[in-house]
Formats: structure tokens, sequence, C-alpha cells
């Protein structure tokens, strides 16, 4: 039995019989040291070094200054201006929703987050219209998973890393494809509302009720314009950029809107601690990943692939495909360590621009954070409605087909993913 299959077959027991993610890469990659014997000191080294870069601060402080936004009144502020912009349309709350989700999505850097911090109030206020409570839940998990892709994002940050690519450029090129994904998203509500009856009993929109919903929320607003627009004017960096949003989120919340608290100051500390205690993923994950170089993984998928085609096209739709599958059963995070340093390579030998791959990648790792038995924002969206992730995953199915049309859309017009990072800073080189 050669090695590789060896490590592949350990991997998926240890994963089968529920040792934890980081476990079960880690082990595998202690096994995968003694084999080619190779000191296990790689592993500790790659784990130290692994931790010591400057832009993974970023996480940490985009989920506490999403969370302070979400507890301070930031978040219900925007909702009150989706809600007006919308007015009384077929799903009105539906749509609510998503725009709601695109807008937190600048704030938060994360799906689950974003999931959380809109659903808790969207989700009751459309089972009072009388949505059927699968189709609400699962409007909040697909939208909130915008939260991946619309910069600030978590997940492009750790590609940025792993890949050695730009990270402003990768949050200028989540733009248009998260405004796509969002239409996709509301078309897909909307057909569905208007199908089954919901909603359109409301106000119709108007100037009025518009404009102080947005004097009322101008500084939640504030918060994507400053933390964006000072990154991409030159004033700060991303990992500074996370500081201020940190800083903006606790003067607004303190002294202008003054909803926070000590306690809730104290709850979005623990969140932040529970949700970016994830990357404990980064040590074993990037060791591993090194290894694949001294198995030469990555010129074996390269040449495997090629030997069936060489269409760009054809490649990224395999990739997608494979991508998909390993989202319901492993973390986003892992994913994009481990995989990026495989199929990288190979896409660029095809022409594919990394900042273009990143984006794809990203739209992947959404797609499971919506499918079992793993799914982050299904897990999120059951608790906010109090149904079973079974009855979720059958109702977010229509939404899985919007991303898959996005990722495929993206695919065959790679331009919508670099046209702004180019015309921005120019062509990368």
């Amino acid at each position: 039995m050669s090695p590789l299959l060896v490590l592949a077959v350990a991997f998926v027991l240890l994963t089968l019989i529920g040792i934890p993610l980081f476990a079960s890469v880690g082990l595998t990659t202690v096994l995968a040291l003694y084999l080619i014997d190779i000191p296990y000191t790689l592993l500790a080294q790659t784990g130290y070094g692994s931790l010591t870069p400057f832009p993974l601060l970023t996480i940490p402080m985009f989920v506490l200054a999403g969370r302070l936004m979400e507890v301070g009144g930031m978040a219900n502020r925007m909702i009150a201006i989706a809600t007006n912009l919308v007015g009384a349309y077929r799903g009105s709350m539906g749509l609510v929703t998503v725009f709601a989700c695109m807008l937190f999505a600048a704030l938060s850097g994360s799906g689950p987050a974003t999931t959380a911090a809109i659903g808790s109030v969207t989700v009751p206020a459309m089972k009072r219209e009388g949505y059927d409570v699968p189709f609400a839940a699962a409007i909040t998990a697909s939208a909130g998973a915008l939260g991946s892709l619309i910069p600030p994002s978590n997940l492009l940050i750790i590609y940025g890393l792993v890949s050695e690519t730009s990270i402003p450029r990768l949050f200028l090129a989540g733009l248009i494809p998260g405004v796509l994904v969002t239409i996709l998203l509301m078309i897909t509500t909307y057909i569905i509302a208007r199908k089954r009856g919901y909603g359109g009993d409301g106000e119709a929109f108007s100037w009025g009720p518009f404009l102080h919903a947005a004097w009322d929320g101008k500084w939640s607003i504030g918060a994507p314009v400053l933390i964006l627009g000072g990154i991409y004017g030159g004033a700060f960096t991303p990992t500074e950029a996370a500081a201020v949003a940190v800083f903006y989120a606790l003067f607004v919340g303190l002294f202008v809107y003054r909803e926070l608290t000590v306690k809730k100051v104290i709850d979005a500390l623990r969140f932040t601690a529970l949700l970016t205690g994830i990357l404990i993923l980064l040590t074993p994950t990037l060791a591993f990943g090194q290894l694949t170089a001294f198995y030469d993984v990555p010129t074996a998928v390269q040449e495997g692939i090629t030997s069936l085609t060489t269409n760009v096209f054809l490649v990224m739709l395999m990739i997608g495909i494979f991508y998909i599958f390993i989202g319901t059963f492993m973390e986003s995070l892992a994913q994009i360590v481990l995989f990026t340093a495989v199929f990288l390579p190979l896409v660029t030998s095809l022409g594919v621009d990394p900042v273009m791959f990143g984006i794809f990648t990203v739209i992947t790792c959404e797609i499971g954070f919506l499918t079992p038995p793993l799914g982050a924002n299904l897990t999120v969206a059951a608790r906010i409605s109090g149904i079973s992730i079974e009855r979720i995953s059958v109702a977010v199915l229509p939404f899985i087909l919007a991303y898959i049309v996005g990722m495929v859309i993206l695919i065959f017009f790679p331009e919508l993913t670099t046209f702004l990072p180019d015309w921005f800073y120019g062509e990368a080189k």
C-alpha cells in the first residue's frame, strides 16, 4: 500500500469515528512524518509559525467588532434601513433578511456570525408574517453565508495568507461576486415567496420612512465606509482596519446608541474567543500542507486532472464539485489551508488568476456552510428557529442552487472578480 493511500485511509477513519478535525489532521501529519522519516519538530515549528503572522490578528478583531455592532444596536438599524427600502413586496421580510445580511457582512467577516446577528431578529418577524419556519431559517442561513464573501472576510484573509495573495485585492474582488450572489438569493426568495403567498401586506415604499431610518442608522452605514474606505484609501492595513472597527463599534455602542453594557462587552469577548478558537486548525493543517510537497501531491494532481482535460472551465467545475463534497464534513478553514496548495498551482498553470481562485474557493466554502452534517450556518439557523437541521437542509436546496449558479457564472466570466482590483491597483504581475 502506498504512503499516500495509508494517509488517506488514516484520515478518513479518524474523521469517521468522531475525532475532532484538528486532531485527525494532526495525527495524520504525525503518521506522514513517521513514514518519510522527518523529525517531529516540523509540526511544532509550523505550529508556532502558523500563529505568528500579523494579519492573523485581523480575524478575531473583525469577529469582535461584528459582535459589538450586533449587540450595540447597529444590526437592528441596518435591518430597519433594509425594511424601509424593500417596502411591501411579496416575500418582503425574506428580501430584507438577504439585504440586511449583505450589509452586515461588511462588518462581521463571518458567515455564522452574520446568520446569528440578522436571523435572531428576522426569523421571528418572518414567523409572525406566516412564513414556513424551515423556509425562513433557510433564507437566513444562506444569506448569512455572504459574511464569508463580502469584505472583510475571514476566509479571504486565510486564503491570502496561505496563497501569499494580496488581501486588499481579495477584498475588492469579493464585492461584485457578493452583490451577484445577493441578487440571486433575492430572486430565489421572491420566486418561492410569491408562489406560496408570503408577505406583501406591509406599507409601500416611501421616501420619508426610508430617509428617517437611514438617518437613524447613519453610524451603522458609516462602519463599512470607514473600514473599506480606510483600506483602499491607504489610511490603514486590513489588520489596522479591524482594530479601528473594534474602536468604532465600542464608541458607537457606548456613546451614540448607548446600548452596550459591560455585560454585553464581556459576552462579545467570550463569543469571539469561541468563534476564533477554530484557528487551532492552522497548526496541523499547515504542517500537513507542507508535507504535500514532500509527497509531490500537487504535481500528481496536476498530471491526473490534465490527463483528463486541460479545459479550464471543466477543471474549475471538477474542483468546485470536489470542494462542495469536502465541505459537507470539513471546516472551511481547513479546506482552504489543505487544498489551496494542491489546486492553486494547477489552476494558475491554466491561466486562472489567484485572486479569482480565492473568490471561487470561498463561494464553494459558503455552500459547505449550507450542507449537513457540518453546515455551520444550518446549525446557527436551527438554534434561532427552533427546528431541526434536517428540515432546514431540505428548504435550503434552492438557495444552494443559487450559489452554484453564481459559481458557474464566475467560472465563465472571471473578469467579474478581477475587474475592481485590476482597476484600483493595476493588473497583477
